[in-house]
């Protein structure tokens, strides 16, 4: 049976919610942030190969990265059609933002994490100078990229109710994080309506719902550890 480890406000969620999706049983162990630090704690470093969430047990075997684990979790559920297979007609579609979550929004997201970071912790007097440099970083790249793969996601979105086509799949789930955390800083409202209204599909899902009650968590958190 697969154990999920799970850590709080972590990217270890969409794990959860799959495997609710799913109706598999497996084993769910609950890890706390360290209360100073809101990193992982040392006994959830020492199980994940790369000291990060997600993370999966089975035995003696581990598997951490939530797209490996995805795949990992549906080759043993052939019955799910939630990873369109060759010829059908939304396996490009799904294939595509299954693996743009990861390439290409979430990555964006980590440098505009990364900036910010740095920014709130340098010196007073060099906050300024951080801040224009950070601010042309931003306007030359994150923003350009954000907006024209919102503006994709709301066309196709407009085309098809899920990322993955006609039905729930793969790229949805992994999409549901960092999606969940530009929906949280208002980064949606009274632009992209039918990115919207995916977000309220999934948490209208009952494995949704039942992901959250299980998780015991008051909001989904974006972070990357």
């Amino acid at each position: 049976m697969i154990t999920l480890h799970h850590l709080e406000y972590s990217q270890s969620f969409r794990i959860l919610w799959l495997l609710e999706e799913l109706g598999a049983e497996y084993e769910l162990k609950l890890y706390n942030r360290d209360p100073e630090t809101r990193l992982a704690p040392d006994e959830y470093k020492a199980i994940s190969p790369l000291g990060t969430a997600p993370v999966i047990t089975e035995g003696e075997f581990t598997l951490a990265e939530s797209n490996a684990i995805i795949d990992y979790i549906l080759d043993s559920h052939h019955e799910s059609d939630m990873r369109p297979g060759p010829g059908h007609p939304d396996r490009a579609r799904n294939l595509f933002w299954f693996h743009a979550a990861q390439g290409s929004l979430m990555s964006v997201q980590f440098i505009e994490i990364a900036l910010t970071s740095i920014e709130m912790n340098v010196p007073f007097f060099l906050k300024g100078l951080f801040r224009s440099v950070f601010n042309r970083v931003r306007s030359l790249l994150i923003k350009p990229r954000l907006k024209r793969l919102f503006d994709l996601m709301e066309k196709d979105l407009g085309q098809k109710p899920w990322f993955a086509g006609d039905a729930l799949g793969t790229s949805d789930i992994t999409l549901s994080y960092p999606m969940l955390a530009a929906h949280n800083l208002g980064l949606f409202e009274g632009t992209y309506p039918n990115i919207v209204a995916w977000i309220e599909h999934i948490q209208a899902r009952p494995a949704w719902k039942a992901a959250r009650e299980k998780d015991g968590r008051d909001s989904v958190i974006f972070t990357f550890d």
